[in-house]
């Protein structure tokens, strides 16, 4: 039986319908390569909520001794002395702010803490 204008049409149908199963399989299968790599992140971990976010940053010797003076003096401290840096770059001692005495430190990026 010669193949009739039916015949032709039903086999490009069952090959669209195949080609569109192979394109929406492909499809899936980027989406959740894509989902995976999005989890496996490579990124610097933050700080855990709780943690004192003004608290120094290490960062040896990028401060003198009259840098950081100078500095926590910038920032309303008076008084400064019995300054000690320690191996991770941050400066720490005594000062006076606000008419309190304070334990003052001061990080290689100027970032001043205190406590009472």
């Amino acid at each position: 039986m010669p193949a009739g204008p039916n015949t032709r049409s039903r086999c490009r149908a069952s090959g669209d319908l195949a080609m569109k199963a192979l394109c929406f399989a492909l499809l899936c299968s980027a989406m959740i390569a894509g989902g995976a790599a999005a989890q496996s992140s490579t990124a610097t971990p933050r700080p855990a909520p709780d943690s004192d976010q003004n608290a120094p940053l290490p960062g040896v010797g990028t401060l003198t001794e009259g840098e950081a003076r100078t500095r926590l003096q910038a920032g309303g401290y008076t008084s400064v002395d019995e300054l000690k840096d320690d191996d991770k770059g941050v400066w720490t001692g005594k000062a006076m702010h606000h008419g309190q005495r304070v334990t003052v430190s001061i990080d290689h990026a100027g970032t001043i803490s205190s406590s009472r």
